[in-house]
């Protein structure tokens, strides 16, 4: 059974930093795309960043850039998130993916698995 579980989240005060985690379990997803997004109370699931299987290439929504980091380390069937300097507007719950049929996407709907998320709420 294929499983992802995220961690790392938390409550933070603005201007602070986590680190997401989003384990695998069941198979091997060294050779997939893995993503994360994050749905704000009362909002839609939106796209955060996006990781292709080598690592090579990164996408990110506008609003993270330059603050929020992907990375994976296929070895640990784990992709991360590191978020910094993080806003109240990042307050959300997150949540990890996993693409099988795509380099790298900001589609929710081309994911195929899904982890149950983690809060990260961050005071003003």
């Amino acid at each position: 059974q294929v499983q992802l579980v995220e961690s790392g989240g938390g409550l933070v005060q603005a201007g602070g930093s986590l680190r997401l985690s989003c384990a695998g379990s069941g198979r091997t997803f060294s050779s997939d795309a893995m993503g994360w997004f994050r749905r704000a109370p009362g909002k839609e699931r939106e796209f955060v960043a996006t990781i292709s299987w080598s690592g090579r290439d990164r996408v990110y929504a506008d609003s993270v850039e330059g603050r929020f980091r992907i990375s994976r380390d296929n070895a640990k069937n784990t992709v991360y998130l590191q978020i910094n300097n993080l806003r109240p507007e990042d307050t959300a719950v997150y949540y990890c993916a996993v693409d099988t049929t795509t380099l790298t996407s900001r589609i929710a709907r081309e994911y195929d698995f899904w982890g149950p998320g983690t809060q990260v709420t961050v005071s003003s």
